[in-house]
């Protein structure tokens, strides 16, 4: 069977795509940091009859990072990466101004160097699959200036050069940045509580993920959206 990780897998969009890819059969190693949660979103997803390695701990962590590996390694190996865990830098979001400095290195910690940390330590065995991807969770925030967005959008937009770069660094790999678009999800509450529009739950963009698995376009930058409506 297929093996992935997927890194904030506890709720919102990790926990949705864990639960359909173990649809499909896949092996799963999840990631997140509250071990409670990650335990419970791991034992609804093996009811599906997959064997699922819940790790829990901090993907800035290079322990940890090795560790999920290496519990990939335990299922048979290793076809899908998926970089979800994010920080926003501040809670709710700031004009850059009033940004903490603090909060902008562990978005940019989280976001991105333990993005990358993780295909590093996991390249040797993405590399041995017939069908190895990786796939960084965008956001629109890092193409698009919107106010209090910056230093969250920066994250997200360094993200993106360094999917773009591995893409064309690892030829036998699919390399795929992929902008969800809005959801509702714990993250954007913590961002906006004031805001309480409806929008559309992460269950809803899981199918421009699978897409992206059973087509393997190039690699490059997505919008869910866009996957989802089938353009």
């Amino acid at each position: 069977m297929p093996v992935a990780i997927i890194t904030g897998a506890s709720k919102g969009l990790g926990r949705a795509l864990a639960g359909a890819l173990a649809a499909r059969g896949w092996d799963l190693v999840l990631d997140a940091r509250g071990e409670a949660a990650l335990k419970e979103a791991a034992e609804s997803v093996a009811e599906r009859g997959v064997r699922v390695a819940a790790v829990p701990g901090d993907v800035t962590d290079a322990g940890h990072r090795a560790d999920l590996v290496a519990a990939a390694r335990g299922l048979g190996g290793l076809d899908l990466v998926v970089s979800n865990a994010s920080a926003l830098g501040a809670e709710p979001l700031v004009r850059l101004g009033e940004l903490p400095l603090a909060g902008l290195r562990r978005a940019l910690e989280v976001n991105v160097v333990a993005a990358l940390g993780l295909v590093q330590e996991a390249l040797p065995l993405l590399r041995g699959s017939a069908a190895g991807a990786v796939v960084a969770v965008s956001s629109d925030a890092g193409a698009e200036a919107y106010e209090t967005w910056g230093g969250y959008g920066a994250s997200k937009a360094a993200l993106d050069q360094l999917a773009a770069v591995l893409g064309v660094e690892e030829p036998g790999l699919r390399v795929w940045a992929v902008d969800p678009g809005d959801m509702a999800t714990g993250l954007y509450a913590a961002a906006v509580p004031d805001d309480d529009d409806p929008r559309p739950s992460p269950e809803s963009v899981v199918p421009a993920f699978l897409r992206l698995l059973d087509e393997r376009p190039a690699s490059g930058r997505y919008g869910a959206p866009a996957l989802v409506e089938g353009r």
